[in-house]
């Protein structure tokens, strides 16, 4: 039985050390640490990739979030309506405009937002929407534009884990007025440490992101409004202009490893969120509905196959939202998806034999259909 990880990010960096260490040694001759010529252009490669017109690179995928709804004029009284099937940063980004998150429920079958369920959620408050690409699987955009458009709303998209997928051909971060993507080292194009960027073909919301990102600064040391420390790290620039190269053939590989995944678990007793056939999903995770959730999971790790919850408690029944008034019931599907939820091992360094241990342990654990 082959030991198979969760996650390595240790294989990853060593196909890539000489170049990283390269990069490292530039920016510290430069001395280029914060911003400079490498997070520039990054910005200019990762728009290019996102089919944008602007990338204004952050140090985080929050701190993307959060401008990204400053700039659609959200703020104190509003309310936005996003997915609770999500990492709190998606709420939290919201509470900290100062408005409201208001959950809605997902699509069971995919795990996203559920377009009709954002109609009945839409007050005279509502000021945008935050559609989520939860494990890197493109949420029904024509379902949530349609309802944005109904309503004269932005749309605004949270592409944190989605690095790289398509809509009906067209890439996401560029589908609404903006779109938000995290670096994290885990991500599939991942920092190393923190990192973020806002996405969009709108010059006044980008403009506007690269003041405030950077103390609302318009020139040297004249501040326009007051902004914030959002600023990307040279040395997170240099990483990430080197793992672009890479992105395309690490989302190949990912999902060829999906697919070997849903083939070899096809007769098990699982469940696998559906891919939609107009959009392209990068995986992120590769999750997988189970009955018995913990106990499945303490018998996988049991037997050397690392596995994670994303994610185990939705954000509308977080103890930091207790006071908007949700109860458990509420999002019935999101609830359901959250006690089932667990994701298998995938990484694009992960081999094949790797692939056969998780899915065939998984398998004798939960038994056929």
């Amino acid at each position: 039985m082959t030991q198979v990880p969760y996650y390595d990010l240790k294989a990853q960096y060593a196909a890539l050390r000489d170049e990283l260490l390269a990069a490292l040694d530039r920016i510290a001759q430069s001395s280029a640490f914060v911003l400079g010529e490498e997070v520039a252009r990054f910005e200019g490669e990762f728009a290019a990739l996102c089919q944008a017109r602007h990338c204004v690179a952050l140090n985080s995928g929050t701190s993307a979030l959060h401008l990204a709804l400053l700039a659609a004029g959200v703020g104190p009284g509003d309310e936005v309506v996003t997915s609770a099937n999500t990492f709190i940063a998606t709420a939290e980004s919201i509470t900290y405009t100062g408005a409201r998150p208001v959950f809605v429920d997902i699509d069971a079958a995919t795990a996203n937002i559920d377009p009709a369920a954002i109609e009945p959620a839409i007050t005279p408050r509502t000021k945008a929407i935050v559609p989520v690409h939860l494990y890197g699987r493109p949420a029904d955009m024509d379902g949530v534009l349609k309802v944005a458009r109904n309503h004269g709303l932005p749309v605004i998209e949270d592409a944190c884990q989605a690095h790289g997928a398509t809509f009906r051909g067209r890439r996401v971060g560029a589908l609404g007025l903006a779109g938000v993507f995290s670096f994290y080292p885990s991500k599939n194009l991942g920092a190393y440490g923190e990192g973020g960027a806002l996405t969009t073909d709108d010059d006044g919301v980008a403009t506007l992101a690269r003041s405030l990102r950077s103390h609302g600064e318009t020139s040297r040391y004249a501040h326009d409004r007051v902004g914030y420390n959002y600023r990307m790290d040279g040395f997170q620039g240099a990483v990430l202009r080197i793992k672009l190269r890479h992105l395309e053939e690490w989302t190949v590989r990912r999902r060829a490893i999906a697919h070997r995944y849903r083939s070899l678990l096809e007769r098990a007793r699982v469940e696998i969120p559906e891919d939609r056939p107009d959009a392209d999903c990068v995986y992120h995770l590769f999750v997988v509905y189970v009955d018995d959730r913990d106990a499945v999971r303490a018998k996988l790790e049991a037997r050397g196959v690392g596995t994670a919850i994303h994610y185990p408690i939705p954000v509308h029944l977080q103890p930091a939202y207790a006071d908007h008034g949700y109860r458990p019931g509420s999002l019935p599907a999101t609830e359901r998806a959250a006690g089932r939820v667990l994701s298998m091992p995938l990484f694009p360094e992960m081999t094949d034999e790797q692939v056969d241990d998780a899915a065939g342990t998984l398998s004798e654990i939960v038994g056929k259909r």
